[in-house]
Order: C-alpha cells, then sequence, then structure tokens
C-alpha cells in the first residue's frame, strides 16, 4: 500500500509543481473532450489514450531525470545538461507523436464540422 501512495504522491508533485506536466494534462483533457463530442471508434480510443499516457509517462520520467541530476550535482555540468536535454527531447518526440495522432483522428473532423 505504501508503494501505491508512495506513487501516487510522486504523480502529484509532478502535477503540481511542473507546469509542462500540467499544459499537458490540460491538452489532455480538451482532446479527450473532442474524442467524446466526435464519438470516435474503440481503435481511435485506444489509439489516443496511449498516447496521451506516452506524453505524460515521458513528461514524469523527464522531472525524475532532472531531480535526479539536481540532487547529484550542484554546478553547471556539460553531461548534466546533456542527460536532461535528452530527457526533454523524449518527452518533445511524445508530444510530436500525440500531435501527429490527434491530427489523424480530428482533422477531417473539424473539417467536416466548419462546413
Amino acid at each position: 500500500m505504501n508503494s501505491l501512495i508512495n506513487a501516487v504522491n510522486g504523480l502529484r508533485f509532478a502535477v503540481y509543481s511542473q507546469i509542462n506536466m500540467m499544459i499537458h494534462l490540460t491538452v489532455a483533457v480538451l482532446v479527450l473532450a473532442c474524442a467524446f463530442y466526435f464519438k470516435i471508434s474503440v481503435l481511435e480510443w485506444l489509439t489516443l489514450i496511449i498516447s496521451i499516457f506516452f506524453v505524460l509517462i515521458a513528461e514524469a520520467f523527464n522531472t525524475a531525470v532532472e531531480i535526479s541530476i539536481d540532487l547529484v550535482t550542484r554546478k553547471e555540468k556539460v553531461r548534466a545538461k546533456l542527460a536532461k536535454d535528452v530527457a526533454a527531447g523524449a518527452v518533445l518526440l511524445s508530444a510530436i507523436n500525440a500531435v501527429v495522432v490527434g491530427y489523424l483522428l480530428f482533422w477531417s473532423r473539424f473539417v467536416n464540422l466548419l462546413r
């Protein structure tokens, strides 16, 4: 039970301390609202949920990497910066994936809605 509580506390910390996590969650809620509105298929739901969680997981790992590096080193070090940059790059890749999935799922529906 302690492991579950620790995991929830870690997620709570990431949400409330990291602006990017809050942005990702806000966008996720908006996208989920669109999915409900357009009544997407089960396979589309699966794709969307996996993409959303992929971004949130990447952001959580990025936060853990940043905290760990800050714990180990106080000075600015090239390798520490590179590790943080690579972790941030992973978040960027997951976000690009989510944008592509969102485009493929929703673009034609939005176009039809505007007609």
